[in-house]
Order: structure tokens, then sequence, then C-alpha cells
């Protein structure tokens, strides 16, 4: 039987569990496939802490060159993160002819347009399935299973760190920064949690998304990106009262030559697919033009989940190695000319902390209308929140966002208003 030689640089959390995957589950992928996926060499900084599965010591090395560079190893995994010695290494294998598998979002958005000219070049494949949603196989989707289609929509859940977060403040009915404090006892958010909780995260994986999708590179820095640090437990609670729930959603929409990519914190109606997601959980809403509605759900991160990921991809890089192909689908053909960044009409829900006297709805409905922004319900918390102010709740019709800028800003100026008013996108559309 044929081996595909493989070699892991990278021994972390994700490494460890590719590694597992392929010493446990060897002879299943054997059996199904027709050929053998070989562990030949692992590359770590440490190589002495136990990751909670054997491996042969010989198998070890600190250089990473030393699983580039080998003329024994056809597939090389990078797991390393981090957008500059992960390139090097990306770039070296592929000089030296091999296909790669990697995890890393962060540089398939920034530099991928550089590799994949690269691996075109020498002939070989990239595999980045474990990028986007952790195991659940979005990307061959898109590539493959949704191929006939014009994309019309994609919204996700991509940062189970934020879904955890928002689904914690929901349930206990807690405050942000006690939820993310508790997140990083628990091992759910890093020390530094900017990566995940200002939306860079989702920003990088919604721009894979989008130039799968649309067949043109976009970067993190074409995603209008917002994180969840505003959102209080007072707006979930708003939301849960007239059937949402927050979410960090990144929108990809097209109509046409127009496209709108952005991360945001958005209401969602609760009976959604997408409002049922909840905790570390991650799904991908993808609207094509002949298939319709479709979503791929399960745990976006993780051991287990990435390396299942992973794995697939070393299955398909193995089976165009066996078959004496590679590119045979190339990733990100370029098919779509003249798409223009824009800013689609949408919902929007407004909380305004304000005065509790006559007079102040009307001066909110006139700045509304001076803006061409209808508004579809307005509510009012009775108790208060505090002597002589009131919390006003508005849901507006769709609205440009410049209109919904624009407005924001006369309405803090209000002397009445005695807050930053709070404003959140509204998707019906799921």
């Amino acid at each position: 039987m044929k081996e595909i030689n493989v070699g892991i640089i990278g021994f972390g959390t994700v490494g460890a569990g590719v590694a597992d995957t392929l010493l446990k589950n060897s002879e299943l992928i054997a059996k199904r496939m027709g050929f053998r996926l070989v562990l030949k060499r692992i590359a770590d900084l440490d190589i002495t802490t136990d990751r909670g599965v054997q491996v042969p010591q010989e198998l070890l090395t600190t250089d990473a060159f030393q699983v580039t560079d080998a003329a024994d190893i056809q597939v090389v995994v990078e797991l390393i993160g981090g957008t500059t010695f992960a390139k090097t290494i990306i770039q070296r294998a592929i000089e030296h002819g091999k296909s790669v598998v990697t995890a890393n979002k962060a540089l398939i958005a920034t530099y991928g347009e550089e590799l994949f000219n690269d691996a075109a070049r020498k002939g070989v494949d990239i595999g980045f399935e474990a990028s986007v949603g952790g195991g659940i196989p979005c990307i061959k989707a898109l590539r493959e299973g949704l191929a006939a289609n014009h994309i019309n929509q994609i919204y996700g859940i991509l940062n189970g760190t934020c879904n955890y977060i928002l689904t914690k403040m929901e349930n206990d009915r807690a405050d942000f920064e006690d939820v993310l404090t508790d997140a990083q006892k628990n091992g759910y958010a890093e020390a530094n949690p900017a990566l995940d909780v200002d939306g860079i995260d989702t920003a990088h994986k919604t721009a894979v998304l989008a130039s799968l999708a649309y067949g043109k590179w976009f970067t993190a820095k074409d995603i209008t990106t917002e994180g969840i640090r505003d959102v209080t437990l007072t707006d979930i609670e708003c939301a849960a009262r007239m059937g949402y729930k927050i979410k960090l959603l990144a929108t990809i929409k097209s109509e046409g030559t127009a496209i709108e990519l952005g991360v945001h914190p958005a209401l969602v109606p609760a009976s959604s697919l997408l409002g049922n997601v909840s905790d570390v959980f991650n799904a991908v809403w993808v609207e094509g033009d002949v298939v319709g509605k479709t979503m791929y759900y399960g745990r976006g991160a993780g051991r287990q989940a990435t390396a299942s990921a992973v794995v697939a991809d070393l299955v398909d890089i193995g089976l165009n190695l066996c078959n004496g192909c590679s590119r045979r689908l190339p990733a990100f053909p370029c098919y779509s000319e003249g798409l223009q960044p824009t800013e689609f009409a949408t919902r929007f829900y407004i909380r305004l902390l304000v005065e509790d006297k006559p007079g102040v709805l009307a001066k909110v409905g006139t700045i509304m209308s001076r803006h061409n922004i209808s508004l579809s319900s307005v509510s009012q918390d009775e108790s208060g929140q505090g002597q002589g102010e009131v919390p006003m709740i508005l849901l507006t019709h769709q609205a440009s966002g410049d209109a919904m800028s624009l407005a924001t800003q006369e309405l803090a100026a209000l002397s009445e208003i005695h807050a930053t008013p709070v404003v959140f996108r509204i998707e019906n559309a799921l």
C-alpha cells in the first residue's frame, strides 16, 4: 500500500491532536482511502512536555527545517500560528516541492495570494480547511459542494470565545467583564483576549470565506470590524424580550457587483438556526442562488475538532499524490471582476438613556426622520435605571449605515440623552 509521509511543525494543542489522530486512526484511513498517512517527524521548540499522546522519541526535533527540507516527507503541516516564521516555513516547504496543510487563518487572510501563487508555481497544494470553523467542513462546502452556485449571502458565528461569553452573559445574567474573567480562568479566553473579543480573529476568517465565495482576494483590512466589548447585559435582556439574541456575526453579502463584508455584534432571531448556536460552537450559514439556504455547524476550535479538519486536508492531498495530480481544485480561482465594496441597508437596534420628561421622543423622532430612518417600534422601561432616567429602545426599518451614523451623532448631542447611544444591527434574513 502506498504511503504518504507527513511532518508536523508545531506540537501544541492542535499538533498533538493531529499526531494522535494519525497514530490512532491510520488503519481506518488506509482502509477507506487505499493509502497510508505516516507520521514521519514532529518539530517544536519544546519536545519534552507531555502532550497526552505517545510519540516515538526519534520522530521529535527542535529544528523546523528538518521537516521542511526532508527528502522523505511529502506533506508539511504548519501549526505554529502567526504570520512571520509560519510564512517562512510554508514557503520553504513549497520551495522543496512539498504540499502544505495549515490552520493559520491570519496567514491565509494576510499573505494568501502570495502563498497560493508560490504553490501554483511549484505544482503543490495548500490545504486550509482548519483555518475557518475548526472541525466544520465549510471550506470544502464552498469549494466543491456549492460550486454551481452564485453565493448571495454568508453569515457566520466564527469565534467560540465570543460566542461562549455572549451565551454565558445571557444564561448567568452576568456582565461582560465578569464573564471574560471567568472565560480566562477556564481557558476559553487568552490572557490578552483582544484578538477574539475585538473581532480580529473573526475578520481573518471572514476574509478567507469571502475570497473563496467570490474568487477575489480579500484581507482583514477589507472587513468593517467591531467586537463585543460594548455588548451589555441590558442589551442582551432587551433583545431577548423582543425575540432576539446577540451574536458576533460575520456578514458577507453580494448583489451584482456590490459586496459588503463586516464583523459586528448583531441581533438575530432567537428561533433561527444561528440564534440557537451557543457556547463555543461555530456555524456558517450560506445562501446560494441554486441550493438556497444551508448551514454548517460544529465545534469551531479545540484539539480534536481542528485535528479532524487538518487530517481531512491530508487525505485530500494524499489522494492527489497517489493519483499523480496536484491543484485538482484551485483554492482561489480569480473569477470575479469589478466588485465594489458597499454597505447594504439593514435594520438597527438603538438603546438610549433619556430624561424621563415629555417631548424627548418627539425630538428623537425628528432626528430619525431627518435622516430618512423609519422606526418600526419604540419601547420604554418604566422601571428606569436611575433618578429621572429611562432606557428607550428603538427598532428601525431598513436604513443605511451612513444615515444611522449621522443620526446617532445627533442623538448623542441632545442634552436629554445621558449616555452614548448603543447601536447594533438586526439581521432577519436567517
